[in-house]
């Protein structure tokens, strides 16, 4: 028998079911229905059950339609109890038939359960105390039982890998897991998870986040729905309402269609990891949404089940804080963008896709489970964990799903728990890149100057050329002034042999004195004695205008390097040249020379011949 498809939707009075079933004939289909049950026929196809007790009071209503070709029956049926709402149309799966053993006697039978009930009475119990990490229980009785190398949902199997040695490599990371107990397990997973983290690709996401930025920006369709369930509590509305915000596609009620409706019976202990383990898979399955802003790629599979250690290394949690650390870890470990953000945006995801109810689970299980469908081999993983979930998580009561979103939102998770120095990483990369960002600021003030001090260096080479350049043009200048004054002394030289007793020249610094040639230089003014012969007093003024531009006498003070260099070179003068000038025959020769350098008293006096 084939299940068709269906609809279920309800209003205070009334509950509506819509079935399609486009190969049957509208002259040979039943329908029964009382209390909780439904029946619908019409060959080839069978629907069973409903969630809700309704009566045959008359007011019930059938009608078949035709259009776009499909054949659908509504069928509206009154309720027992005028109000009441029904809690789970949208759980298809559960609304199905339960699959029958074909053994004459059941394998577990469930005792003291009416056929019609939803949930085992396990799940009545007492609340789990999320918050406080909760150790399995060892019975010695049982320690030689294989219970510590089970796993999948609920550690309901063990032996699975041991027929897909091929495909083990490509599925889990965990090696030989059914040799393997738990507590192995996690040391592995964390030595393996410290030996991948790598601290300069977590830093390069840290400093240079912009793409990361951007994938948070991303909103799924969660956020939105929960902004309206939000918006829609705070008016004043019953408490069950017809309003839904999870709404399934054609495509994800075929997948509830196809499942199979069977119970599970989990001890206290199993259900415990049967919930932090969807906490788990939620966790890594909002990082894929994120970083990939909705789309699916090839790497999808992997990132799911690489960042969820519940199914990449079968590991059981006792606490929420566990999971959430080793989501953590594996975030910053294996995919392309490893950084803390997507670590908080994927708990901030986790936490509102719980609070908006198993409708939204379910889908994020639905969208999972199509993943790994169509992704070979980790369709396997759909055979241990994901069909499991989605058809567990339909009979699961929605205030557990409640609770557990409370808790998960008081659970802290810092970058300290991680275990990887994440702050201290952080800080050093801090200083580093502030020294270099110092060295950069400082090399670009310093190449900013180098031109600015090769021009003025350009310009302090062109200006001591211009000087030099005039400094050789004034040389020249005043060697054709001394030229014209020595042919003006010379032609007086007659008259300065004739005259033997020459009158004193007095002029900044020259002053009359015997008859010798001296430089004199002491702490009150350097003199100059200078005798000659007799000169007019024409020659004496022209002289001594042109000593006046030419010379520069300055008072330097006693024992600097300038007097001592001046006092030597006088010292040699005066050894080397007569104390008197004697008379030139021949009416040739240099009475006074002036230099252009940068020091004026250089005198030179010579004569061609000596009185002595």
């Amino acid at each position: 028998m084939i299940t068709p498809a269906f609809e279920l939707t309800q209003d205070p009075d009334f509950l509506t079911i819509v079935i399609k079933v486009p190969y049957a004939r509208a002259s040979e289909f039943d329908v029964y229905f009382e209390g909780e049950d439904f029946k619908f026929y019409a060959k080839p196809y069978f629907l069973l059950t409903l969630p809700g007790r309704i009566v045959e009071d008359g007011r019930e209503k059938a009608s078949y339609n035709t259009d776009k070709g499909i054949r659908t029956f509504t069928i509206r049926l009154p309720k027992e109890i005028p109000g009441q709402y029904f809690e789970g149309l949208d759980m298809l799966t559960s609304l199905l038939a339960p699959k029958k053993s074909r053994s004459g006697k059941p394998l577990v039978e469930e005792i003291g359960m009416s056929a019609s009930a939803e949930l085992p009475e396990e799940e009545e119990e007492e609340e789990f105390d999320w918050e406080i990490e909760q150790t399995p229980y060892e019975d010695s009785a049982e320690s030689t039982l294989p219970l510590q190398y089970r796993y999948g949902f609920g550690n309901l199997r063990s032996g699975v890998f041991q027929r897909l040695q091929d495909e083990l490599s490509d599925i889990i990371d965990l090696k030989a897991p059914d040799q393997t107990p738990v507590d192995e397990r996690r040391r592995k997973r964390l030595a393996t998870e410290a030996a991948k983290f790598d601290p300069d690709h977590y830093l390069a996401d840290f400093f240079e986040d912009e793409p990361i930025q951007h994938v948070l920006k991303y909103k799924p369709w969660w956020v939105d729905a929960h902004k309206k369930m939000t918006a829609f509590k705070g008016e004043s509305h019953q408490e069950h309402d017809t309003h839904t915000f999870v709404v399934f596609s054609e495509e994800e009620k075929e997948q509830l269609r196809k499942l199979t409706n069977k119970s599970y019976l989990l001890d206290k202990r199993s259900r415990h990891h049967v919930y932090l383990g969807l906490i788990d898979i939620l966790l890594a399955y909002c990082y894929e949404i994120c970083v990939n802003e909705g789309d699916k790629n090839v790497e999808s599979a992997w990132n799911i089940r690489k960042l969820s250690a519940t199914l990449c290394w079968l590991e059981t949690f006792t606490s929420i804080h566990d999971v959430l650390v080793s989501f953590g870890r594996r975030v910053l470990c294996y995919p392309l963008h490893r950084h803390f953000g997507l670590v908080t945006r994927a708990f901030n995801d986790t936490v509102t896709i719980l609070q908006l109810g198993k409708a939204a689970v379910l889908k994020c299980l639905l969208d999972i489970h199509k993943i790994f469908r169509e992704n070979d081999p980790a369709y396997i993983l759909n055979d241990l964990f994901i069909t499991d979930y989605c058809i567990w998580i339909q009979k699961t009561k929605s205030k557990k799903l409640a609770a557990l979103s409370e808790s998960l939102q008081k659970t802290t998770l810092t970058k300290s728990h991680i275990g990887f120095e994440l702050e201290e990483l952080e800080a050093a990369a801090v200083l580093v890149e502030e020294e270099e960002r110092m060295l950069k600021a400082a090399g670009t003030v310093s190449k900013q100057q180098l031109p600015s001090s090769e021009s003025e260096t350009s310009e302090s080479e062109e200006s001591s050329s211009t000087s030099s350049s005039e400094t050789e043009g004034s040389d020249s200048d005043e060697r054709e002034s001394s030229t014209s004054e020595d042919g003006k002394i010379n032609s007086l030289q007659g008259t300065l042999q004739e005259e033997r007793t020459a009158p004193l020249i007095d002029c900044n610094g020259l002053r009359q004195g015997t008859n010798t040639s001296t430089f004199e230089v002491s702490d009150e003014k350097p003199k100059v004695s200078l005798q000659s012969t007799s000169v007019s007093g024409k020659l004496i003024e022209e002289l001594e205008k042109q000593m006046h531009t030419a010379i520069r006498l300055s008072e330097q003070p006693e024992g600097s390097a300038t007097a001592s260099c001046i006092l030597q070179e006088q010292e040699e003068n005066r050894v080397s040249e007569p104390d008197e000038f004697s008379k030139n025959t021949t009416g040739k020769g240099n009475f006074l020379e002036v230099s252009s350098k940068a020091n004026p008293l250089l005198l030179f006096c010579s004569t061609n011949e000596d009185e002595d």
